[in-house]
């Protein structure tokens, strides 16, 4: 039965229960029940397990060293769902303690895998929005990785961090002004739009667009802008029509 076939106090007894054999494993030196959840086709499942090494890695510190040790070598399995969740999970030691897992981050960008990768750009998100300083100086050097796959990736993993702190990521997004790659420059104009909606950041997007050399680009980020004033309207501190005028007074082509 999946996880949300069950009922909340069905879905509190098993989380509990994962959380105790996951630190029953990591206590007893075994990786038979972290194996078992790490590779669960229920994607809660597999949220519950990483946020459970989270967890323990904060509240038991002796802990630490075994658990480091399991997902040093769980980052090697084949199964694509197990390394997966190892990245997650690093992403959750990763919001305070970002030395300790940059290397998973690291291996995981050029995994053969999709699903790894994407767990990558969410671990990225979810540590920059609460440590951003070295995740920001770990991701800058892959924006000019030969592979546009990398390059993609992490302009859409400091993506989040944008949305509160647009001034903190924008000197990066630049380097990308004059990517060759579409795929690439589709995400870079994808991202300036998400940052720019909140208070106080399509000032701060216009000023810094205003420095940048690629005309056309930056024409494309701020019809990307407008677009989402009207999609996220619900959400945007401005009108549409309001994102238009001050873009219109601000903005020196």
């Amino acid at each position: 039965m999946a996880f949300y076939d069950l009922s909340k106090p069905e879905r509190n007894q098993l989380v509990e229960r994962i959380n105790n054999a996951i630190a029953s494993d990591l206590s007893n030196h075994s990786l038979k029940s972290i194996l078992r959840y790490f590779s669960d086709d229920d994607t809660y499942i597999r949220r519950t397990s990483y946020l459970a090494i989270g967890k323990l890695f904060y509240s038991n510190p002796q802990l630490r060293p075994q658990l480091m040790t399991c997902l040093n070598d769980l980052i090697t399995s084949d199964d694509a769902l197990i390394r997966q969740t190892v990245i997650n999970a690093a992403g959750e030691i990763g919001k305070f303690h970002f030395d300790k897992v940059e290397h998973f981050m690291t291996i995981g960008l050029f995994d053969e895998h999709h699903r790894v990768r994407n767990a990558v750009i969410g671990s990225i998100k979810k540590m920059g929005e609460k440590n951003p300083e070295p995740i920001l100086n770990w991701a800058k050097p892959f924006l000019k990785h030969p592979d546009k796959e990398v390059r993609r990736e992490i302009c859409h993993g400091i993506e989040l961090r944008g949305r509160t702190h647009p001034q903190d990521i924008l000197p990066l997004l630049k380097v990308l002004e004059f990517d060759t790659t579409k795929r690439v420059t589709d995400t870079l104009v994808h991202v300036l739009g998400q940052i720019a909606y909140k208070q106080g950041c399509l000032e701060t997007v216009v000023a810094h667009l205003n420095t940048w050399e690629n005309k056309l680009l930056v024409q494309m980020a701020l019809d990307e802008i407008v677009d989402v004033h009207d999609r996220y309207k619900k959400f945007a501190v401005l009108s549409q029509q309001e994102a238009i005028d001050y873009i219109d007074a601000n903005y020196k082509p």
